[in-house]
């Protein structure tokens, strides 16, 4: 199960309390306050972890906190820290405040680390009271409580480009002919429920780039239908998106109106993605009927940028690879 958003409520553990007590020792009948002071609870940490890529433990499990300080104990002996509270998210993830909105947190590099919830100082012991006046002083502090909070958990994935196209236009097998990534393909809608994402290689110069595959949209995703936008948010970090599309018109479909619905369903959900640098892949071209269409996308959409590709036949893949190589090393 892919799990790209969950609520959970997270807690810093508490400072321990102070110690009350005093030294006592044969032959020392003055030994004096010796309370020692307690030790610090532990922090809620965030580590962005790039073998992580969805949230369902934090689905399952949504309550993390982090341990308590232990209390001071005699011979002025301080407590020990209580342990942090790790929480190991994927790159791209963002923490919410549930009542308020705020974007509190996000962890976008692997390795980086944040600090989101502090534990509480420990409490003093009746040592740290001893004065010239006050000898044997009774008194102690308690730990203080750390920090608590109701967050959002969203990932946004990180990729260099994305796909976007209706269902059935080949999204998956293209991703499968770039990538490494092996998603599942078939020839009905819908095959794609959950965000894919793979790694294309350029052995020449050992360069990288992240290829994000989404399900695809339909007329009305803003409405909702379909899958909605629910997983549009995956390519929003995207510095170039493929505007994949059938040229055969498999389902009876224009490709030339495709286009024009799904820029209209990006700038409904999202002007700033609407705006991205883009490309569209004419794929299917190995059928006899693409060529016509094709003619008829590029009178229609003049100046629009089209590769022309089949995933059946292998062909174009090379000139797709430059491309993007080319576009997602610009500047967003």
């Amino acid at each position: 199960m892919f799990i790209d958003e969950t609520k959970v409520f997270l807690k810093a553990g508490k400072g321990g309390d102070g110690c009350l007590s005093f030294r006592r020792e044969k032959f020392l009948p003055k030994g004096g306050p010796d309370g020692g002071n307690g030790g610090r609870g532990g922090d809620v940490v965030l580590l962005c972890d790039e073998n992580e890529n969805e949230l369902s433990r934090y689905r399952f499990q949504p309550h993390w906190k982090a341990e308590n300080g232990r209390p001071g104990e005699g011979r002025n002996k301080q407590g020990a820290s209580g342990d942090d509270c790790v929480l190991r998210l994927p790159p791209g993830t963002q923490l919410v405040n549930a009542e308020t909105g705020e974007l509190v947190a996000e962890v976008t590099r692997p390795g980086e680390q944040v600090v989101l919830l502090k534990g509480g100082k420990g409490g003093l012991g009746n040592d740290a009271f001893k004065t010239s006046v006050n000898q044997a002083p009774r008194k102690t502090t308690p730990g203080r409580p750390g920090e608590e909070g109701i967050f959002h958990l969203v990932l946004k994935t990180i990729a260099d480009a994305g796909l976007v196209g209706f269902p059935n236009a080949g999204k998956s097998s293209l991703a499968g002919c770039l990538t490494n990534a092996r998603p599942k393909a078939a020839a009905y809608p819908f095959t794609t429920l959950h965000v894919n994402v793979g790694v294309i290689d350029y052995p020449d110069t050992g360069e990288r780039f992240f290829l994000a595959d989404i399900p695809g949209l339909i007329e009305g995703a803003h409405e909702n239908r379909g899958l909605g936008h629910e997983f549009l948010r995956h390519i929003e970090r995207c510095r170039l998106l493929l505007f994949v599309l059938d040229m055969a018109g498999t389902d009876g479909r224009s490709p030339a109106s495709d286009y024009s619905t799904l820029v209209s369903e990006l700038e409904h959900y999202s002007p700033v993605l609407a705006a991205k640098s883009r490309l569209v892949v004419a794929n299917k071209m190995d059928d006899p009927a693409a060529a016509k269409f094709l003619a008829a996308f590029k009178r229609k959409h003049r100046g629009v940028p089209v590769l022309p590709i089949s995933c059946h036949a292998r062909t174009g893949l090379s000139e797709l690879r430059q491309a993007i190589r080319s576009h997602a090393t610009r500047t967003p």
